[in-house]
């Protein structure tokens, strides 16, 4: 049996991937010297390190949209997660750049979310404006990678490569960017940008669907849904059971997006089309006034927003209730309010709720 080295797969690298594609072997390295695999590249042991870390297992008790007393299909964190890697690892694939760096990135891009979804993640920003700071989960999770996490016993985090630290600190959205421009990033971190608002435009339109919120009528007046919707037809037929088109819809979607950027993308940016980029806005505006602002979801969010607060405040007061790791860092390295802010930032759901009772 024929097993492929480090070098070997560094090799076919070299060959199969774009000249403007980041390569293993010319990585910058991590920030504390390692002896590396023999049977894996870094990028690879990198996806490794954060699929068996503890808090990408806590991503499956995180709220995305629906809390998990919705039912059991709705998307947590954890799937959102794994689904925006499915999207990233395939147009990496298709543009010939380097698929295990996508895929680390996507795999990591919400280790520092909150539990309770964008919510949580307003109410910790609101804290920490109280002490003249912010809160963004996407500069929480650049912490939990390179302080939090405690896997080695000679440095703290994982001690990924810069690469993948470097697409975690400029990782952003439309939704996340609010105005702002992130120069610098490397195509495999535009890439897992965009593979995560491909991943959760689609899947909470799923979502939405499934909790009738809205209805497959409601969405062919969107002109981008209408498209996507006019394929299925013209595959399947109109007569589709009404579940099996709804999946088959939200796919069609799905491919139009894909396909999209896989046309629209140069050797310096991976990007939707303006024409594209000009329908999503439409689709996005459906699903703030439809989803994320409506009755049944804000409900929730406030409610998960109140347990956040008492819980933090709770904490601030009586921070020996942290585990003893999180307390001995009071003052040294970090100030208590920080302290507090990184415990509550990693609890689940269940667990945020249960620690605010006491």
């Amino acid at each position: 049996m024929t097993i492929f080295t480090k070098k070997e797969l560094e090799k076919r690298e070299a060959k199969a991937l774009a000249p403007y594609a980041i390569l293993s072997s010319r990585s910058r390295g991590r920030e504390f010297s390692e002896t590396e695999d023999d049977t894996r590249t870094v990028f690879q042991r990198d996806r490794d390190r954060i699929i068996h870390s503890k808090p990408f297992r806590r991503l499956s008790g995180k709220t995305q949209v629906f809390v998990a007393t919705y039912g059991d299909h709705f998307r947590d964190r954890l799937s959102h997660t794994l689904e925006v890697a499915q999207v990233a690892r395939d147009l990496a694939r298709n543009l010939r750049l380097n698929e295990d760096l996508c895929e680390a990135i996507a795999l990591a891009h919400d280790l520092g979310h909150t539990p309770f979804g964008h919510a949580g993640e307003e109410t910790l920003n609101e804290i920490m404006g109280e002490f003249g700071m912010t809160f963004e989960h996407n500069e929480q999770s650049r912490r939990v990678v390179e302080v939090l996490e405690k896997q080695f016993p000679d440095f703290d985090g994982l001690n990924l490569t810069y690469e993948v630290r470097q697409g975690l600190i400029k990782h952003q959205t439309l939704y996340d960017q609010r105005g702002k421009n992130v120069a610098g990033k490397s195509l495999e971190a535009q890439v897992a940008d965009i593979a995560d608002e491909i991943a959760y435009h689609n899947h909470d339109l799923d979502d939405g669907l499934r909790s009738e919120l809205f209805t497959l009528k409601d969405l062919a007046k969107i002109e981008l849904f209408k498209e996507a919707l006019a394929e299925v037809y013209k595959k399947y037929g109109k007569n589709l059971d009404a579940v099996v088109l709804r999946h088959r819809s939200v796919s069609s979607l799905a491919s139009l997006m894909i396909e999209d950027v896989l046309h629209t993308a140069t050797k310096d940016s991976i990007k939707f089309s303006d024409g594209l980029k000009k329908k999503i806005e439409g689709l996005r505006e459906f699903l703030w006034k439809n989803m994320y602002k409506s009755p049944r979801v804000k409900k929730h969010s406030a409610r998960g927003q109140k347990i956040l607060k008492r819980l933090f405040w709770h904490l601030y007061k009586h921070p020996k209730l942290m585990p003893k790791r999180f307390w001995e860092r009071i003052d040294a390295p970090d100030p208590l309010h920080v302290v507090v802010k990184d415990y509550v930032a990693g609890c689940t759901d269940a667990y945020a709720y249960e620690m605010s009772k006491m």
